[in-house]
């Protein structure tokens, strides 16, 4: 797993829900699952229902100009409930699990001392815990550090060694070379600088660390329809995407400047149809590959939310199940002193 600077921490505010929360921390209800669980559409019927806010947790829909192919929520669902952190940074900016923990702190502090609860909604698991729990603090990166490792990277590439920095890894932390792909250049990178800066492990800044940095109540629910359902509608997600205009998206963002060689414009959908705009691909064999990258990116969505003990695992379509689970925590949580 990667590491980021931490977050800072969350002021308590004055009242929640209507009552006096001056001895409590505030209520933040984490809507979470694999993408296309139907996590947004019941975001905004439970904050309708309980007069909250929502704040975006997924790290593709920060970025201004990609709506389509991240999924965002339309403007007339963000209407119907207030809706923060989406379109936040342009794709060219560097945002990160550390610098999102401490916009969404800021933002749930503000939305508790209006009296009203948070709906944490995304499928970037990384930005959740990083919300909930802290990162463990390893100071600003180094861009020349990186560029040098980058360097690195490039020639093993051309000496037909893809894999050298993470075995380098592997020898220095094996517990974080074994929790990143060998192919996830940045978070090998990452790991390495994490090194370099501290001279200490990452998995042993993790232990130190405990991720208990907790400010905010929390009800952490996993809604997932089922594996049949939600590989259904990925595949009708993808194909609504491209119907929707995903190819004339990325052209538009290929004329505001923004390459291929973008983080952002590497995600799913983006990476599939830059091939296309560079004729390296037909609009057809992208849709198939973008629509099973997706499902492989589902599953790892559920491989990373099992290892989460606090979460409660709910079906979407049971709507009254999910929603009274939110008013039993609401009503029922304890105030912290």
């Amino acid at each position: 797993m990667p590491v980021a600077d931490a977050g800072e921490s969350t002021e308590q505010g004055k009242t929640v829900g209507g009552r006096d929360n001056q001895t409590s921390r505030g209520p933040v209800i984490v809507l979470t699952g694999p993408t296309a669980a139907g996590k947004s559409s019941l975001a905004i019927t439970l904050a309708e229902r309980f007069d909250a806010e929502i704040i975006n947790a997924d790290s593709m829909q920060v970025y201004r100009y990609m709506d389509i192919g991240s999924a965002k929520p339309s403007l007339e669902q963000r209407a119907r409930v207030p809706h923060h952190l989406f379109d936040v940074v342009t794709p060219d900016s560097d945002y990160n699990a550390g610098r999102y923990a401490e916009d969404a702190r800021r933002v749930a502090r503000e939305i508790h001392k209006r009296g009203r609860p948070v709906f944490l909604t995304g499928g970037t698991g990384l930005y959740i815990r990083a919300f909930l729990e802290g990162l463990v603090g390893t100071g600003a990166a180094q861009p020349e550090l990186r560029e040098r490792l980058e360097a690195e990277h490039e020639r093993a590439i051309e000496q037909d060694d893809p894999e050298r920095l993470h075995r380098r890894l592997s020898e220095l932390d094996p517990e974080t070379a074994d929790r990143i792909h060998p192919n996830d250049l940045r978070r090998t990178i990452r790991a390495l600088e994490i090194i370099a800066q501290s001279g200490r492990e990452a998995s042993q800044l993790r232990g130190e660390h405990g991720f208990a940095d907790r400010p905010f109540d929390s009800l952490q629910i996993a809604l997932d329809p089922g594996r049949e359902i939600v590989t259904q509608r990925i595949d009708q997600r993808c194909q609504a995407m491209i119907d929707a205009g995903l190819l004339q998206e990325v052209r538009g963002l290929r004329r505001r400047g923004y390459g291929p060689e973008l983080r952002p414009m590497q995600a799913i959908g983006y990476r599939h149809l830059n091939l296309v705009v560079d004729g390296g691909d037909t609009l057809a064999n992208a849709l198939l590959a973008m629509q099973a990258d997706t499902r492989r990116f589902a599953r790892r969505q559920r491989t990373w939310l099992r290892k989460v003990r606090e979460l409660v695992w709910l079906d979407p379509r049971a709507e009254r199940v999910v929603s009274i689970a939110v008013e039993r925590f609401l009503t029922e949580r304890p105030h912290q002193a």
